[in-house]
């Protein structure tokens, strides 16, 4: 799962949406058109992580998921499991899902933050006032990185519940791949990848 496609998607619809109309009156505060736009868009896949089942990323081409009754598919087949570790499988996926959310959370974020620059940037222009845009601008992005930063906090215990997964389902070992380097990456260059 690529947690930075809706804020890529959001980027390349910024030209159509930053000069366009006022949000609804029932969108949250502060959100942008374009934000609101891509939230409405993220309703479905957070439907669909809370409803779906998750894909755990495989190097070896195998279908991997996890239901949302905690069950383990590979290629379709539910691996058998005793009732402790169906409970670490539900307690990954939701730390999966918790990880995913708040990555569709930060690009409903950077979609309000492109689409409110745009807009700053042009009544700068066309008024000649231009001051203190950009102090706005960075003080908002600095609230994105807090938010990334509280992802890639809630990273380590994943990592142990994985781990711990790992260890209690051998069936599920192959298809551990996160380690510390995919932690510290995210709160070096905010980049990560999901199982």
């Amino acid at each position: 799962m690529n947690l930075r496609t809706p804020l890529l998607t959001a980027l390349l619809c910024l030209p159509l949406i930053a000069c366009g109309d006022r949000p609804s009156a029932d969108a949250p505060a502060g959100e942008t058109t374009l934000g609101q736009k891509v939230r409405e868009a993220t309703n479905e896949a957070r439907k669909q992580l809370a409803e779906g089942n998750i894909s755990v990323s495989s190097d070896s081409g195998a279908k991997v998921e996890i239901s949302p009754k905690g069950d383990l598919l590979i290629n379709d087949v539910a691996v058998t499991l005793d009732d402790k570790q169906r409970a670490l499988l539900m307690q990954y996926r939701g730390q999966v899902v918790a990880v995913a959310e708040a990555g569709i959370e930060i690009g409903v974020q950077g979609a309000n933050l492109g689409a409110r620059a745009a807009g700053e940037a042009i009544k700068g222009i066309l008024s000649g006032n231009t001051d203190k845009i950009e102090d706005r601008v960075n003080a908002e992005a600095e609230q994105i990185k807090a938010s990334a930063a509280k992802l890639c906090d809630q990273l380590p215990a994943m990592l142990a519940t994985q781990q711990q997964l790992a260890a209690a389902v051998p069936e599920f070992k192959p298809y551990a791949t996160m380690d510390q380097s995919d932690i510290d990456d995210c709160r070096d260059n905010g980049n990560m990848k999901l199982p």
